[in-house]
């Protein structure tokens, strides 16, 4: 448990939290019951609940998984009170973690943050969330960039896996993004005591903000479609070259294949007896083969 507090205005952060955690919780705060047990239940779709004394919120934040090299979303639970933001999540979120040390160690960024109300505070949270997502679209973009040279560098084998590891990590990142939106937009339709009138417009800034998140990762997935079928044609096309190949191949051997076998059916073989037979059958070979190519020619197969 961690605790950040500037005049009446506290903020108390949980992770991982504990049933010590939730037992004080409910020794020292008149927070609704059911508030307080969504603090240790999973919350499988982002949600605001309003209650009589505070204000439950379940957002879930797009993080990155390094070892799989996807996007997963990761829970933070919030209960808004009066004179305090509460907030707790099972995973390390990063920025919250940064956000809450700044506000520890400089006195100025406290004073921003903390000087109004806990829904202000909740502005700032929320929008450095936010704002952390266009770094990671960024990253993704760079990566679109370098899957399109590779698979115009004649590397489409290679990128049927990176296509398939970006494209999924695209659409975790929209499927966490989307519904949260929605809860911004609770927030606004809500005429809760805890969320005054003037910060409304400051929330609606955050759906902008969510906008612009959603229209970039609208254009990545459109893009790392292309990619995906251009890279699909590409690997067909070489696919079907090679085949092509070899079932030439295949079409000037088999008269070659026909001659063969019917000199090993046959009793008396021609020219059995002439010094230069192999040479006399493999010119009968070759000159089937010239003509097996010269109609392939003809018919423009070659």
């Amino acid at each position: 448990m961690r605790i950040v507090q500037h005049k009446k205005i506290t903020w108390i952060d949980f992770e991982n939290p504990k049933s010590d955690d939730i037992t004080y919780l409910q020794e020292n705060f008149n927070i609704h019951p059911l508030a307080v047990e969504e603090l240790i239940t999973p919350t499988y779709q982002p949600k605001v609940v309003q209650y009589d004394n505070c204000l439950f919120l379940s957002i879930h934040i797009p993080l990155f998984d390094v070892e799989h090299r996807t996007t997963y979303p990761g829970e933070l639970d919030i209960i808004l009170t009066a004179d305090h933001l509460i907030t707790s999540h099972r995973q390390n979120i990063y920025q919250l973690g940064k956000f809450f040390e700044a506000l520890e160690k400089n006195t100025s960024k406290r004073r921003a943050s903390l000087e109004k109300t806990p829904t202000h505070l909740l502005h700032d949270l929320i929008e450095i969330l936010l704002d952390s997502c266009f770094p990671r679209l960024n990253h993704i973009s760079e990566k679109l960039d370098s899957i399109e040279a590779q698979v115009f560098a004649g590397k489409e084998k290679e990128m049927v896996f990176e296509i398939s590891v970006l494209k999924r990590d695209i659409l975790n990142f929209r499927r966490t993004l989307k519904p949260q939106r929605s809860i911004l937009e609770s927030i606004l339709q809500k005429n809760h005591p805890f969320i005054p009138t003037d910060i409304k417009v400051y929330f609606q800034d955050l759906i902008g903000t969510n906008i612009r998140l959603w229209n970039i990762l609208e254009s990545q997935k459109e893009t790392i479609e292309a990619l995906e079928a251009t890279n699909n044609s590409l690997l067909s096309n070489k696919l079907d070259l090679t085949m092509k190949v070899l079932t030439i191949f295949s079409a000037i051997l088999l008269p070659m294949t026909v001659y063969s076998n019917m000199l090993a059916m046959s009793a008396v073989i021609p020219f059995a007896h002439n010094p230069y037979a192999f040479w006399i059958h493999a010119g009968f070979m070759a000159l089937l083969s010239l003509v097996t190519i010269t109609i392939f020619k003809i018919k423009k197969w070659l």
